[in-house]
């Protein structure tokens, strides 16, 4: 103990009773931020862990309308095609970014001067049925990211025939540029949690009274194909009866597309929820690897945050006694 306080201690308290108060209170600062942000992102990560442990996986033809957790594999869509940006790759969603590094002094730094996030459906496979992936607002783990460097804003890509990246040597590689691609591809596991919704098929229920009313509102618009096709007395205006008959019509039409999505096979899709406290998630990692890593992440972040508060606390309190 003697030696510690010797060697650590005692310096650590010489400087904060007598270090310059805006370098110990911008320490100090910063030292309550981690503090406060390791307590957030441990609570962040803690949450995120207990709801996909607390929801159970259903198979696509069978689950119920709402919150659900699905597993199987990524699939693109018929006759849809997906690539990187940057590489040129075939996928199933990518994110990317490209950064330029900026020397001005003691203010170099990476500046982020193009960035992009796919949004195109793409289909969730497993034992039972397929399910559409919306991927709009989804909180993404790719199965690949890929970084490299070069010297000009947008690279060629750098995708070849067998699907992989040229690598190059680091020195060569090496330029003004830093571009960083991510990526789920065509068959990689895809572990998803969001709202589930299953549109036609014969066991779907339609809201006629809200899409007769909707239809109506689009007619409005085009007042002039209203009048030409329902003012049967030609005085400019449509009448109580007229109305009744662009009721009657407009139902009519309804009935008709209810039909024909009765007769067609149900559509699945899953994209994000309206309740900030389910979280929408894709992730090309199993379950498991992700539980495991959201753990880490947790605990990690509440280490953060009794180190941090713990040096705050006894910091603030030895220059308040000095």
């Amino acid at each position: 103990m003697t030696f510690l306080q010797t060697a650590l201690l005692a310096p650590a308290t010489n400087w904060a009773k007598h270090s310059p108060g805006d370098n110990f209170w911008t320490f100090a600062i910063i030292l309550i931020l981690l503090t406060v942000g390791g307590f957030i992102g441990a609570f962040y990560f803690f949450l995120r862990k207990r709801i996909i442990e607390d929801t159970p996986t259903s198979n696509i033809r069978s689950a119920a309308q709402g919150y659900v957790e699905l597993s199987g594999v990524g699939k693109l869509m018929e006759g849809s095609t997906i690539t990187g940006p940057l590489t040129g790759i075939p996928c199933t969603w990518y994110q990317y970014t490209i950064e330029e590094y900026r020397n001005s002094g003691k203010n170099s730094h990476w500046v982020t001067v193009d960035k992009g996030i796919s949004d195109s459906l793409f289909l969730l496979i497993d034992d039972s049925d397929e399910a559409v992936i919306d991927p709009e607002k989804a909180n993404v783990t790719p199965s690949t990211t890929d970084v490299w460097y070069g010297h000009s804003r947008h690279p060629e890509p750098r995708g070849n025939r067998d699907g992989t990246i040229k690598k190059k040597g680091f020195f060569s590689s090496m330029g003004r540029y830093r571009y960083t691609e991510k990526r789920m591809h065509p068959n990689d596991p895809l572990y998803a949690i969001g709202l589930f919704d299953t549109v036609g098929g014969a066991g779907y229920e339609f809201n006629i009274d809200g899409d007769v009313g909707h239809l109506l509102r689009e007619w409005k618009k085009n007042s002039e194909q209203l009048l030409a096709s329902f003012d049967e007395n030609k005085d400019g205006q449509i009448s109580m009866e007229e109305w009744q008959k662009v009721r009657a019509t407009a139902l009519k039409q309804v009935q008709n597309q209810y039909t024909e999505q009765n007769a067609a096979a149900p559509v699945h899709m899953l994209s994000k929820t309206c309740d900030h406290r389910r979280p929408y998630l894709l992730s090309a990692l199993p379950q498991s690897d992700l539980l495991k890593r959201y753990s880490r992440y947790s605990t990690c972040l509440i280490i953060t945050f009794f180190v941090a508060g713990m040096i705050a606390t006894w910091m603030i309190g030895i220059r308040l006694s000095g």
